[in-house]
């Protein structure tokens, strides 16, 4: 009983959050300055709020149809964050060096297709389930080497952009959640236990990363232009499981 009142009281504290954010950033007109972050913000909303809340209640939680739309809409909220990532590295580079990451990422985001194809072609009998598994856990992983890898090169260049640094800080959350889920769903090859960690761990993550985009958006409101000195340097979870998608 406890253990449901505290998940619905972070499910409508993210829902809360999410929409202050929107609704701040459009009020402030921060909307260009932050368009990533508000696009990805409205993307949160309309998965959990329309999409994810239409299939749960018209077909149920234990149908096929939620858990292709819970499972589909985590793989274009994956996309739209790898998308964010760039954005963010855009704007701690300089032009000179942002042309080289630039080709850099589109290289890396060829690989991590091209791997999960290959995943894909091993399991010819079951090519949604490899898609949706294989290429999504590729793509969260690669997205929190590149978060990692920001964040270490904004302390590296000595980058005075604070609100950037925080809101790279909220991705590394919010990556932290799924990814440990879907290692964890990996290595227990799709044990009940780890869809349970990913439902409760995964908005704990979201929540963490919108208090802390919150306070850098509200913190930090004048436009800051990157500086550098001279330095050494969320819904409740379906399973994937067996020849196709269920619910738990």
């Amino acid at each position: 009983m406890l253990g449901n009142l505290l998940a619905t009281a972070v499910e409508y504290t993210v829902q809360a959050l999410e929409l202050f954010l929107v609704v701040y950033l459009l009020y402030r007109g921060l909307w260009k300055r932050h368009a990533g972050v508000l696009v990805y913000l409205l993307s949160l909303l309309a998965v959990d709020e329309v999409v994810r809340r239409y299939f749960f209640h018209r077909y149920g939680l234990n149908s096929l149809a939620y858990a292709y739309s819970y499972w589909l809409t985590d793989v274009l909220l994956a996309l739209e964050a790898f998308g964010l990532i760039c954005i963010f590295f855009r704007r701690a580079c300089v032009p000179q060096l942002w042309r080289v990451l630039r080709l850099s990422l589109i290289v890396v985001f060829i690989l991590v297709a091209a791997i999960s194809y290959l995943s894909l072609s091993h399991h010819k009998d079951n090519l949604l389930h490899s898609f949706i598994y294989e290429f999504e856990q590729n793509l969260f992983f690669t997205c929190v080497l590149l978060n990692t890898l920001l964040y270490i090169m904004l302390h590296q260049m000595g980058s005075a952009d604070e609100q950037l640094a925080l809101l790279v800080c909220g991705m590394g959350i919010q990556f932290a959640g799924p990814t440990a889920g879907l290692a964890l769903v990996h290595l227990t090859v799709g044990g009940q236990l780890a869809y349970l960690l990913l439902h409760h761990l995964a908005p704990l993550c979201t929540l963490g990363m919108l208090l802390i985009w919150t306070y850098a958006v509200r913190r930090f409101t004048t436009v800051q232009e990157p500086t550098y000195r001279a330095s050494g340097h969320r819904g409740t979870v379906p399973a994937l499981a067996g020849a196709g998608l269920h619910g738990d």
